[in-house]
């Protein structure tokens, strides 16, 4: 799969608007047959910024997203809420999901 995580940075008076205006995009992405996840989180650190993790069945989806209209769209439409350009790491795992984290297993 391709994992991917992205460190949004928005401009404080979007901030806690982001959801709602990252929406569309998220709900398209969400819908695409080979997207495998595609959750935000907000930073407790900085709550300006958001984090993105996102997974894709293999390259061939990860590149049919990148393609996608509702990507083309992103681009016109969310740039304007960031205060710069948000930092991204894309790797691919040779695994299809989340594995257990044992070292914190519940009994």
């Amino acid at each position: 799969m391709i994992f991917i995580t992205a460190k949004f940075p928005i401009k404080p008076e979007y901030a806690d608007s982001w959801a709602d205006l990252s929406l569309p995009f998220t709900t398209a992405t969400r819908a695409e047959p080979g997207c495998l996840w595609f959750d935000w989180s907000r930073s407790l650190d900085d709550p300006n910024e958001y984090v993105l993790v996102e997974a894709f069945r293999d390259g061939d989806a990860g590149a049919a997203h990148v393609g996608s209209a509702h990507f083309r769209q992103a681009q016109r439409d969310l740039p304007q809420y960031l205060s710069e350009t948000p930092k991204i790491i894309s790797q691919s795992v040779d695994q299809d999901g989340w594995s257990e984290l044992g070292e914190l297993a519940v009994e």
